[in-house]
């Protein structure tokens, strides 16, 4: 197969990409994964069961990233944009089939992120069973800190997570409350896709899921992760 040179494009591409702490580096982003209803009590609170159904993914484009401490612009097209909490990992080595026993040998690392949703649309596609695409990957869907390498950090399956908005807590929860673990994820997705490196996977939501406005200011976090904040435009 001929290589492409960049001049061989009609313009530049632009790469879509995250930080990594204490790095000069960034991190190309290839696919955003998204899992639903990881949290008992967020599955409770969208009035679905709980128990432990195989687990179900939706995407969002890569470059609806938005970095730490942007302004979130409002969407248009919506009068109710709900704000979600997640824990975000990120794949460093490919794989399909992956074990789970070796799921962990393909992360790279992790962060923090916002799966910003324009709930009214998702509501209407659920009820006229379409695609949550517009619902859910809008421009700046997805704030995202910094990515921490496992390396520094290790493979967190315990800690506190949460979101603030002007400093009273709205989402709580913790990393062991998730009803599919990280390496179970990565093992399940890798039947349904050929991971790649700069996949990210957004592993779902703790409870308490709600809408924002414009001119607050949201800051949330996971224990021995990072924080993540913005501000709603």
């Amino acid at each position: 197969m001929n290589s492409i040179d960049q001049n061989d494009y009609l313009f530049t591409p632009s790469i879509p990409s995250l930080a990594i702490a204490d790095s000069d580096q960034r991190f190309p982003v290839r696919r955003v994964y998204c899992v639903g209803r990881n949290y008992a009590e967020h599955a409770r609170e969208m009035g679905h069961d709980p128990d432990r159904e195989p687990p179900f993914f939706f995407t969002k484009h890569p470059d609806s990233l938005l970095p730490d401490g942007s302004v979130f612009p409002y969407p248009t097209g919506t009068e109710s944009v709900h704000h979600e909490i997640e824990m975000v990992v990120a794949i460093g080595r490919g794989g399909a089939d992956i074990p789970v026993e070796q799921a962990l040998e393909h992360v790279y690392g992790y962060a923090v992120g916002l799966d910003m949703t324009r709930r009214d649309l998702q509501a209407e596609a659920k009820k006229m069973g379409r695609p949550w695409a517009v619902a859910k990957s809008f421009d700046h869907a997805a704030p995202c800190s910094a990515l921490v390498p496992a390396e520094k950090i290790g493979h967190p399956t315990e800690g506190r997570i949460w979101l603030e908005i002007n400093g009273e807590t709205r989402q709580e929860g913790d990393l062991a409350e998730l009803i599919w673990s990280v390496p179970e994820v990565v093992a399940y997705l890798s039947r349904l896709f050929v991971l790649e490196p700069g996949d990210l996977i957004m592993t779902g939501t703790p409870a308490g899921v709600g809408p924002v406005q414009r001119g607050e200011h949201l800051s949330g976090g996971v224990q021995g992760i990072g924080t993540l904040d913005i501000t709603v435009g």
